[in-house]
């Protein structure tokens, strides 16, 4: 997949197999216009919700979001994602992220409110089994969401020294260390209770993180040590202008590569807030349909010109001109992808 020496640029798309989703998609970017057209299609791992990359771009890595839990690897060098190896169970059930951190893939099992780390063996693929797996305590006031814990996220931190993991279940953000394979629990940083992280963003620089929260539709504010290894949250903002009439689940949020701006989905209201930084603190600009139906995920392309929504119920991942000025979104198209979760590039 390569012209004349240079990778062309791609996109992977996830997608729930067990509601007709066709697997993990490749499509080619055209990234003036944002246009994804697919390349192909692989269903070899059940329910392959989010991905992952290589750094080398040569290895994608899937969660298997189903009840049992595990993660893939994918070979991507040649022209559809070929399997390199079974799958490997994670220890944990209902895994929705994954990352790559000091020779491991980690991932956050929702189901068990757990983390696992998967050794990488030298070529890319992953060991038999988890080298460690670290089972969460605590609950929160939302009944039934926080009756236990619910790890929804794992990723390292900017400068990859700490492991950072969002609990949606116990109103938390867990920070590790990866100790020979096997997490040490460095803090745990109390959110607002029945707030529910879901999910959390770097600013750029580094200094600063904002969690988005599922369970009230707003975006935490915090300050980043990344020498000590603590979040210190400050302030909370809305990502929507009133009371939302029904649903407002939060599920997706990205920072732009200038760090100016923030957008999140939200499912339910079917939007995606465009969020400003004013000093330290997030003010919120506008809202802009998102294109379908039940906004699973969000990705910038790493140019940062489009954002795209992978658009759950409505099946289709549909792509944004971001304004550089303004960080407002101007709906460029959209392709089919039956039960999409998550969008990466690589």
């Amino acid at each position: 997949m390569t012209d004349g020496g240079r990778r062309q640029p791609r996109a992977f798309i996830g997608s729930f197999t067990a509601a007709g989703g066709l697997g993990v998609l490749t499509a080619a970017v055209d990234e003036d216009s944002g246009t994804l057209t697919v390349l192909s299609a692989s269903d070899g791992v059940p329910d392959p919700s989010y991905l992952a990359l290589s750094s080398d771009g040569d290895v994608l890595y899937a969660v298997s979001e189903t009840a049992e839990g595990a993660v893939a690897a994918y070979r991507v060098t040649g022209a559809k994602p070929e399997l390199a190896g079974p799958p490997v169970p994670v220890g944990g059930s209902g895994p929705t992220h994954l990352s790559l951190f000091d020779g491991h893939v980690l991932t956050a099992n929702y189901g068990s409110g757990s983390v696992s780390a998967v050794p990488l063996r030298a070529d890319g693929s992953l060991a038999d089994a988890p080298s460690d797996v670290f089972t969460h305590t605590g609950s929160g006031p939302h009944s039934p969401r926080q009756q236990s814990p619910h790890a929804h996220q794992v990723q390292p931190d900017p400068r990859g020294r700490w492991a950072v993991s969002v609990d949606l279940g116990t109103d938390s953000v867990r920070v590790y260390a990866l100790n020979g394979g096997a997490f040490a629990l460095h803090r745990e940083i109390a959110l607002r209770p029945g707030s529910g992280p879901r999910h959390l963003a770097f600013h750029p620089r580094g200094e600063h993180a904002y969690v988005l929260n599922e369970l009230a539709p707003t975006v935490t504010v915090c300050r980043w040590d990344a020498a000590d290894g603590a979040l210190r949250p400050f302030g909370e903002t809305p990502v929507l202008p009133g009371s939302p009439g029904g649903d407002a689940f939060p599920s997706g949020i990205v920072v732009s590569p200038d760090g100016r701006f923030v957008w999140t989905a939200v499912r339910g209201q079917d939007v995606l807030s465009v969020l400003a930084l004013d000093g330290e603190e997030l003010r919120l600009v506008a809202t802009v349909p998102c294109g379908g139906s039940w906004p699973r995920a969000i990705a910038l392309h790493p140019s940062g010109r489009h954002l795209y929504v992978a658009n759950e119920r409505s099946g289709d991942v549909t792509w944004f001109a971001v304004d550089p000025a303004t960080g407002m979104l101007r709906k460029g198209g959209s392709l089919d992808v039956p039960a999409a979760s998550c969008v990466i590039f690589g």
